[in-house]
């Protein structure tokens, strides 16, 4: 298991879901090779970047990353 990078640490959350949520989850976690959280995590920040391209306010791309705007 990685470590999280300075700045970046991870918390303990919890989520609610239907058991067919969750299977999906999990089946979709196997096929990457990912843990539930980590899949989870992956699809949120894919989703955040596809929509907000050059961060927000509070969110700025990381240092030598290529933004792409529209």
């Amino acid at each position: 298991m990685k470590k999280p990078t300075a700045g970046r640490a991870a918390k303990v959350r919890s989520f609610s879901a239907t058991d067919d949520d969750v299977a999906m989850l999990e089946a979709v976690a196997a096929y990457h090779g990912f843990t539930k959280s980590a899949t989870i995590t992956a699809l949120v920040r894919r989703e955040f970047w596809r929509l907000f391209p050059a961060g927000t306010t509070g969110i700025k791309p990381a240092q030598g990353a290529r933004v792409k705007t529209s």
